[in-house]
């Protein structure tokens, strides 16, 4: 199989502006993803961009990089964009604020697609802090027994009735398609529950179809925050990552 990772990386940041060229010891942000993520047992690896400053970074440190159109609702819609125009059979999609990325993690996602059917993969990890239990932008799963999610929630799941030992698990955004799959789950209208709970992988189970989830125990640390971009960079520097 032809296995590519594409990174979606817009300007644009609420929290943080322009964060994915944000310098974190001498180098921007995108390059310590696009260096982490190339690692992986990947053909290829393409940062899908929607502006010229994020292009000519890529460009100058010698990546690939795709200009894609301004108007993408979402990270899936900009790399199905890339998707529909290279040959390529899996699309392995990591977010471009993930400097502390793991190839161990992106290879993981990869395994899932050694079983046929699968169309969909991502990860889940065992929630340790109990805060998190609660935090809206924690994102909890809960699987079946193949390691098929059955939903999505930001609210704690499952509800626990007699107060058992139960243990948690939250979402890890970074996501494994079939390039068939990737191209067909973008063209379908956005669902009830993913518009209530504001996450978008729920528009694929509403539509009937299985996403493996697999458990992994690489911590990850994402950037949207200055306090995160000081975490980042004090792990790197001292290489505790």
């Amino acid at each position: 199989m032809k296995i590519v990772a594409v990174i979606p990386a817009r300007l644009k940041s609420t929290r943080l502006p322009n964060k994915v060229l944000t310098n974190i010891n001498g180098k921007p942000m995108i390059q310590h993803v696009y260096e982490r993520v190339s690692k992986a047992d990947l053909y290829d690896v393409v940062v899908a961009c929607d502006d010229k400053k994020i292009y000519d970074i890529v460009k100058s440190f010698g990546g690939k990089v795709m200009m894609t159109r301004k108007d993408h609702i979402n990270g899936s819609s900009r790399i199905a964009e890339v998707a529909s125009a290279i040959d390529v059979d899996i699309i392995i999609n990591v977010q471009g604020d993930e400097p502390l990325i793991n190839s161990k993690v992106i290879n993981q996602v990869i395994e899932a697609f050694s079983d046929e059917e699968c169309v969909m993969a991502t990860l889940k990890q065992k929630i340790e802090n109990e805060g998190d239990i609660m935090n809206p932008n924690c994102v909890k799963v809960i699987t079946d027994k193949n390691s098929n999610a059955i939903y999505f929630s930001r609210y704690p799941l499952p509800y626990l009735r007699e107060n058992k030992a139960q243990d948690y698990f939250k979402h890890i955004g970074i996501y494994g398609y079939k390039r068939e799959f990737l191209l067909d789950y973008v063209k379908m209208e956005p669902t009830e529950l993913e518009i209530a709970e504001s996450l978008e992988q729920l528009r694929v189970i509403e539509n009937g179809f299985k996403i493996k989830v697999l458990e992994t125990d690489c911590k990850l640390v994402g950037v949207d925050t200055q306090d995160d971009l000081k975490r980042v960079s004090k792990l790197l520097k001292h290489n505790n990552v």
